[in-house]
């Protein structure tokens, strides 16, 4: 995707004030985006805070009326510091202890995934000591008998909620403080096609709907979590808001549920950010070309967890040909590599590559204490004027 010309501005700027990487994240752009998902009455939107916990991002879209989705006490607390209600708060998350329960609930959290008959029962405990009612989703995790199409993309067993048959001995009239309102399932990462979207949530409802009615509740809420991509390469095609939207009032027409909601986090807010990251060198090594770049997977670590890496471009024009290089970070492993890229072959250590769609899953994702390299600096772009809001910070900031 193009960098607009108000935004690359801003870039410069700080490539000409910062000497170490940085990230830059453009709450104009981000507000537009929002309202664009917003403007809609299918499905209720929640934010996935661990995709990017930023207290501007949360300002950002707890003002255009987006709720939270919280997995860590943390996480909580970061949202509530931007006067967000508990009220707007849901939590997800397979580790909740009894603590964190007791937690949330004092906190005024009231709406909970259960992702095992364990936390269904910590649960009521925590509500009827605290004389409150909950809200409840079931998570269910759906795995295909061997030796047929999985259309959920494999088999393989995640700690995330429980199959259908360990629900099923889930007795509800035995939980008074809980309000079971509907399931959750997700289990699947950035997805480019509503097409296939839309086949995977119709091959799950038969079995959400039988679990509903054995355990008997009403089905009032489906929650279909995330999962909706953005293109990290030039050859795919990005996902089209209003496509998502008419294969998610089909779904609704099809399970007669009240809600739909979906936890957004890289779609919501992966677009609005930048990282700036300086060359240090170009050099070639068995015909092979490579760039040194001052900040790696200590501050942008998607590339070696996913083997996806950012889309990248040069900072600066140029009228050189195009070659593939070969991007390595700073630190001692050769798992510290950015990806493979086509730049102009002038690149110089004189320039700055950009790197985006790093507004998720970005710098709180990272490894930033690994070989004592500086923090990243994080700027906003607000009302087209740029803020620095965190100074690069060297290892003697946190190392005692």
């Amino acid at each position: 995707m193009p960098i607009a010309s108000t935004t690359l501005q801003h870039l410069n700027t700080v490539a000409q004030e910062q000497f170490e990487p940085c990230f830059v994240y453009d709450l104009d752009f981000l507000r537009d985006h929002l309202s664009t998902l917003m403007d809609q009455d299918v499905v209720k939107l929640w934010y996935a805070v661990k995709a990017n916990p930023l207290s501007a991002i949360v300002r950002t879209l707890a003002e255009t009326g987006f709720r939270f989705d919280v997995a860590s006490e943390g996480e909580l607390q970061q949202v509530l510091a931007q006067e967000v209600p508990a009220s707007q708060v849901l939590n997800t998350g397979p580790a909740k202890s009894r603590r964190q329960i007791d937690k949330f609930i004092a906190l005024g959290v009231r709406t909970f995934v259960a992702e095992s008959l364990n936390q269904v029962r910590w649960l009521n405990e925590a509500a009827l000591a605290h004389d409150v009612q909950l809200q409840l989703l079931l998570r269910v995790q759906l795995r295909w008998p061997k030796g047929e199409k999985n259309p959920l993309g494999g088999d393989s067993l995640t700690p995330f909620g429980l199959d259908p048959q360990q629900w099923r001995g889930l007795y509800l009239a035995d939980y008074p403080a809980l309000q079971c309102i509907g399931v959750h399932i997700f289990q699947w990462g950035n997805m480019l096609s509503a097409d296939k979207l839309l086949s995977l949530w119709q091959q799950m409802l038969p079995p959400l709907k039988a679990l509903s009615e054995q355990l008997g509740f009403a089905l009032q809420v489906l929650d279909l979590g995330g999962g909706l991509g953005v293109p990290y390469d030039d050859n795919s095609a990005s996902l089209q808001w209003q496509d998502v939207l008419r294969a998610l009032a089909q779904i609704k027409r099809e399970s007669g549920v009240q809600e739909l909601w979906m936890e957004l986090g890289r779609y919501a807010v992966a677009e609005c950010g930048y990282y700036l990251n300086p060359v240090v060198e170009q050099k070639e090594n068995y015909g092979e070309h490579q760039l040194i770049v001052s900040g790696g997977i200590n501050h942008i670590l998607r590339p070696a967890v996913a083997g996806q890496a950012f889309p990248c471009t040069l900072l600066r024009e140029s009228q050189a040909k195009p070659r593939k290089f070969n991007i390595h970070g700073p630190l001692c492993t050769a798992l510290d590599s950015l990806g493979t890229h086509t730049l102009a072959q002038d690149v110089n250590e004189n320039d700055w590559l950009v790197f985006s769609q790093t507004g998720a899953y970005g710098f709180t994702e990272s490894m930033p204490f690994f070989l004592c390299h500086p923090m990243a600096a994080e700027y906003i772009i607000d009302n087209n004027v740029l803020h620095l809001l965190r100074e690069s910070a060297s290892a003697n900031s946190y190392l005692r």
